[in-house]
């Protein structure tokens, strides 16, 4: 019969069999963006973004944001990045987009987009990139604004501020938001409740060197935006359809415009 020392060994050993194996290391120079899941991050071999002209309607913040990625890429100072606004106007197509486009210049940026709910593990996050010679955007997409959105922007306000432990130049953010109130500062007569959220939306815009407003489009770049689409596949559209397609969703956005693009080239048995 065995003893209880090679008892309490036999159970270790089967605890190390079913135990899962730590995660790899991960390689922060093998590939042009990265999940961060909140103990690990999943490597992602391709980028998917849409070529920087395809986005149109917003040629001002295209300017805006690659230069600030260009010059992260390059180690030069560069801001945080807040983009706010109407939903399905680009903003997290034109992050993508803008980190792909410097890419073609200079492998030395990477984007590392935040997963849901891993918002409190940012520091464990800088600590793993702090010391790898690459620069890095951080991409938090959606803030929320629900029913733990103000908690979630005093955390992020928190981290801005870097604390005793200040973060290292090669990483930066950039964080889309579709609320219009982040930015304004006029006053309301709301609620206390109300006013101490806008408080708080503001002390985190104000944590941001370059902030982007998105606008809903006009009905002349929504056609436009469509158009940008349509015309390399040599598709002609209705624009009283296109029109009646964005009334139906509720709003003339590039995303509504990609999806009319969508339909008008399966109907003609073509992929965008």
């Amino acid at each position: 019969m065995a003893d209880g020392g090679e008892v309490w060994e036999r159970i270790a050993a089967a605890l190390e069999r079913l135990a899962p194996a730590p995660p790899a290391p991960t390689d922060w120079h093998a590939h042009p963006a990265y999940v961060w899941q909140g103990d690990r991050a999943r490597a992602v071999p391709v980028l998917d973004a849409l070529p920087l002209e395809a986005l149109r309607g917003i040629e001002t913040q295209k300017v805006a944001l690659r230069n600030l990625c260009l010059r992260l890429a390059h180690g030069a100072a560069a801001h945080d990045a807040l983009l706010w606004g109407a939903r399905g106007m680009g903003k997290s197509a034109l992050v993508r987009a803008c980190v792909a486009d410097v890419q073609k210049e200079t492998q030395g940026l990477a984007l590392v987009q935040l997963a849901p709910g891993t918002l409190a593990t940012f520091p464990a996050l800088i600590t793993a990139l702090a010391e790898v010679n690459r620069a890095f955007l951080i991409f938090i997409d959606d803030l929320g604004f629900g029913a733990d959105g103000r908690a979630e922007m005093l955390a992020l306000r928190s981290l801005l501020d870097g604390g005793v432990a200040p973060r290292p130049p090669h990483i930066r953010l950039a964080v889309t938001a579709n609320r219009r109130s982040i930015v304004e500062r006029e006053d309301t007569a709301g609620a206390l409740h109300e006013r101490d959220e806008r408080d708080d939306a503001l002390a985190l815009a104000d944590r941001f060197g370059l902030t982007l407003g998105f606008h809903p489009a006009d009905k002349d770049t929504y056609l436009a935006i469509l158009a940008s689409y349509t015309a390399p596949l040599g598709l002609a559209f209705d624009p009283e359809e296109a029109l009646a397609f964005a009334i139906q969703r509720g709003n003339r956005s590039g995303r509504t415009a990609l999806q009319f693009a969508t339909e008008l080239a399966g109907r003609a048995g073509l992929r965008l």
